[in-house]
């Protein structure tokens, strides 16, 4: 979008946001991770997709949008369509790896970057 001196239009485009936010609270599933233990040090995400020989985490969820606590603050809001579409993305260039409770999960390393972009 090209950039715009207007503060009507910006306003506008402030209160479009502002609904799509609030739809997210009031209307959407949203499933919530904490990655304050990982994600500073490696700038990734890991995305479970199986634990214990069963399928879990993102092909079992129902949510409609992810939150990631990345940082004490800081958080981001994916919806779960895109993740999908980063996780294969990143199963089909570079494979999984184990994590989670005593690396008994299997899961796909997203950068944070490719989460806001």
């Amino acid at each position: 979008m090209k950039h715009n001196s207007d503060f009507k239009f910006d306003l506008f485009l402030g209160k479009v946001t502002e609904k799509e936010v609030a739809d997210i609270f009031n209307n959407s599933k949203v499933e919530v991770k904490d990655e304050t233990a990982h994600s500073k040090r490696t700038g990734n995400v890991f995305i479970e997709f199986e634990s214990r020989g069963k399928p879990s985490g993102i092909v079992t969820s129902q949510s409609d949008v992810y939150c990631f606590k990345i940082t004490e603050g800081s958080y981001v809001f994916v919806e779960t369509s895109k993740l999908k579409r980063l996780f294969k993305e990143n199963y089909t260039k570079k494979g999984f790896v184990k994590g989670g409770d005593s690396n008994t999960s299997k899961g796909v390393l997203i950068p944070i970057i490719d989460l806001i972009y």
